[in-house]
């Protein structure tokens, strides 16, 4: 046994484009993942704008916290993207779910009080759409 099956990268019929941009969310995954694990303020403060006030530290650690699921995601894409193209439309279809739910969550259900919105409130919903457009096509069999 191993910790990785055989890749099942030749039994993929879907876009190559979908195993592309599956690649592309799982650096812009990882990204920020890192930002948040390893920035001093988690990037809450330089680059999401939030005053932490005198709950600094507790903020911090939900920051980590989240930089931690962000690169085990993050891994996971990457993983399919180079060696499990199989599932390709499962992880796309993951992707819609994180960001429409992070896109629900900063626009509608709890927005910031300050009004700041930090970048991934502007950039989940067009990677949501766009994941969406993926799936389409890494579910259809390609030409020739």
């Amino acid at each position: 046994m191993s910790l990785f099956p055989p890749s099942t990268n030749a039994q993929y019929l879907g876009a190559r484009s979908s195993v592309w941009f599956l690649g592309l969310s799982a650096v812009l995954t990882l990204v920020p993942g890192l930002i948040h694990s390893f920035l001093p303020d988690g990037g809450a403060g330089v680059i999401g704008g939030l005053d932490m006030g005198d709950r600094r530290d507790m903020v911090i650690s939900l920051f980590r916290w989240e930089g931690a699921t962000q690169l085990a995601l993050g891994m996971g894409l990457l993983m399919v993207a180079l060696r499990y193209q199989t599932l390709t439309a499962l992880f796309l279809a993951l992707v819609i779910v994180e960001r429409g739910l992070m896109s629900l969550h900063g626009w509608v259900l709890s927005p910031p009080v300050s009004g700041h919105h930090p970048p991934a409130h502007y950039g989940s919903p067009a990677f949501a759409a766009l994941a969406l457009v993926f799936l389409i096509l890494a579910l259809r069999p390609r030409r020739g």
